[in-house]
């Protein structure tokens, strides 16, 4: 590699870290020279990809499957592994007991206030057949909805284990959803019971979860029992028809039989926002969702049975359960925080790091963003840290490099990953035996036949719309009781292809990148371009923490950018970042306002919510506000005056 190759990239894999990868491994076992190689393999030869992939990650089954990919009622309606017979809990926490492996750690909670909970595989199991036990003694049987609505506590996964060991459907709800998402959720995947807690503590104040699920539970009539864990022994109100403490329905030593699954019965639905409407209810079965998340894990982040895997994550988002299947087979010990990242200290997750060893940690680009505004300088520990993960969100260059430097110690490789709730994983994602340019994509994970396609479906390096070309192991099986919407959402724009919604674009080193979605999309005097190009010119001013560009009407131009700034100086003349943005983008590009704002509404999974934003400055119905952690920034943004 020649110097002018080096300068294009921020990071290299040292000789160690290339000859242990798992990917290394892989490719030496089955003849393949190269990634690119790997990932046309795993398109033209499916069935041979998978055997081989299903072989590695050692899954079984009750009774083998006959076909891995069935399209003969088209891509859209693929059925996967056909008449395959399993269960995700024969492929996760019994897999690590008949390894062997019941007495190692499986679970490590910490709570915000430090106290630390720990379960071996065999503890875990242990408490997965109490919990089943509970279920059952409700009358809850094989197929029957389950919401769960709970802190990310122990309880979590064991409560998720025990809905798939009796075939029960689970409903992951994000703990910060208020009592109507919540109930639309529960309505929606008519739930029959709801698993909740009193509460959690929060920047340590006390959060009455329970206060909030009574109210949902009353505009969801479909529920019929409440689970209640008293994690924090505050007082509640019990309503004697339905609800129930858990330690009242606990039966201790239990033992149930895991019941026996078609690979496509439900798993789990999980809920994401529209861009209008009620929000969509993704259906991933009991073998897709285990598949993807642990393959994902395999090839981009290394993941083997002695890592420490972190994701500062709930459990109503797809990292939650992601996390959990993809921890549960391969054996590793997954680490769980139950707190803010920047309390009571803005250092709080790099102690976390340095206490329990942890090895593999993932966040948010918006959660590195705000922590380099406040750390001058991190003092923990971060040796064990091996690699650093990142999704939810464009990069900006100066946090990436941060990230990298301060965290990653220019060691760690950041893997960026990109996918979505509706693949159970990433399309897009880096390995960790390559180079790395920052906020880069090496391209897609195998078994993604991505693409980049122009308006007329023809592919592009230029800015593009991200889409797959063939059906995967992953993709939503359909949206609950909503197939139209499923076809019309995903496979209608082009023929026989999924259009993911997310803007891509390639360079010339064969590097992918994300500009935002395509919805996004602006065309400013007939120039196409993306929010995320306009915001990496304004985020590379020292005094811009975060901003997010719409397009908006312009008699001229057609389209114009309006930027909404989040800054370190609210005093900073606007003129000077107006002037900083024109330099970077051309004056074709100028934006036609910027515009200082205290936040941005963000999801729960850390993206902006540029629709939301267009919409409010636009004075036009906001839609779905659901899935926002902090519906009170829209307030802040002024609405345009005609």
């Amino acid at each position: 590699m020649n110097l002018t190759t080096q300068k294009k990239y921020a990071w290299h894999p040292s000789e160690e870290q290339i000859q242990s990868a798992n990917l290394t491994a892989f490719l030496r076992k089955t003849g393949l020279q190269n990634v690119q190689q790997l990932h046309q393999w795993s398109i033209e030869e499916p069935l041979s990809f998978y055997s081989f992939v299903l072989e590695e990650l050692n899954l079984s089954w009750y009774a083998p499957f006959t076909q891995v990919m069935d399209s003969s009622e088209g891509k859209a309606n693929t059925a996967f592994f056909t008449e395959g017979k399993t269960n995700v809990l024969l492929n996760t926490v019994e897999k690590q007991l008949r390894l062997g492996r019941g007495g190692e750690e499986a679970i490590v909670w910490e709570s915000e206030e430090g106290d630390v909970v720990s379960l071996t595989y065999r503890e875990l199991e242990k408490k997965i057949d109490e919990f089943a036990a509970a279920l059952l003694s409700l009358g809850i049987q094989k197929g029957d909805r389950v919401g769960i609505y709970l802190p990310y506590i122990p309880e979590v996964p064991i409560a998720f284990y025990a809905c798939a060991k009796i075939g029960a459907v689970s409903i992951p709800i994000f703990s910060g959803y208020g009592e109507e998402a919540v109930a639309v959720r529960l309505q929606e995947g008519q739930a029959k019971v709801l698993i909740t807690a009193d509460g959690f503590k929060r920047r340590g104040k006390l959060i009455p979860l329970k206060q909030t699920a009574d109210r949902a539970v009353l505009n969801a009539p479909s529920v019929k029992d409440v689970i209640v864990i008293e994690h924090t022994g505050q007082d509640i109100h019990l309503n004697l028809e339905s609800d129930h403490l858990y330690r009242d329905l606990r039966q201790c030593n239990a033992i149930v039989e895991t019941e026996v699954m078609d690979a496509d019965d439900p798993l789990m639905i999980i809920y994401t926002s529209g861009t209008t409407g009620k929000p969509k209810g993704t259906v991933h079965t009991h073998v897709s969702y285990v598949t993807k998340s642990s393959l994902d894990m395999y090839f981009c982040f290394d993941v083997k049975k002695e890592d420490r895997l972190f994701w500062l994550t709930d459990f109503g988002w797809m990292m939650g359960p992601w996390l959990v299947l993809g921890s549960g087979l391969h054996g590793n010990t997954l680490v769980m925080f139950e707190g803010s990242p920047d309390y009571p200290e803005c250092n709080r997750l790099f102690e976390l790091i340095e206490r329990h060893r942890i090895s593999i940690f993932g966040v948010a680009p918006t959660v590195i963003r705000s922590l380099k505004a406040q750390i001058e300088k991190i003092t923990e520990d971060l040796s064990t840290i091996r690699i650093l993960g990142s999704t939810g969100e464009a990069w900006d260059e100066e946090s990436w490099h941060w990230y990298l430097h301060h965290v990653g110690k220019n060691r760690a490789p950041i893997i960026n990953y990109s996918g979505g709730t509706e693949v159970s994983g990433g399309i897009l994602g880096c390995f960790p035996t390559l180079p790395i340019k920052p906020c880069g994509f090496h391209g897609p994970i195998p078994g993604m036949s991505a693409k980049v396609l122009d308006e007329k479906g023809k592919e592009t390096d230029e800015l593009g719309e991200l889409s797959l070309t063939e059906p995967f192991i992953g993709m939503t099986q359909s949206l609950w009781h909503d197939h139209d919407r499923y076809l019309k959402t995903y496979w209608s724009r082009f023929p026989g292809v999924w259009s993911h919604g997310d803007l891509a674009r390639k360079d010339e080193d064969g590097f992918w990148f994300l500009e935002g979605r395509s919805d996004d999309t602006m065309k400013i005097a007939g120039k196409g371009i993306g929010p995320g190009e306009i915001e990496a010119a304004i985020g590379s001013h020292p005094n811009v923490v975060e901003s997010a560009a719409v397009g908006i009407p312009h008699p001229i131009k057609g389209q114009t950018a309006v930027i909404f700034a989040v800054l370190t100086d609210a005093d900073l003349p606007v003129k000077e970042l107006e002037a900083h943005c024109t330099e970077r983008l051309g004056k074709a590009l100028k934006p036609e306002r910027i515009i200082p704002v205290p936040e941005l509404p963000l999801t729960q999974s850390g993206k902006i919510a540029r629709r939301l934003i267009r919409n409010r400055y636009l004075n036009k119905p906001l839609g779905d506000t659901s899935t926002l952690r902090n519906p009170e920034s829209l307030k802040t943004i002024i609405p345009l005056k005609h």
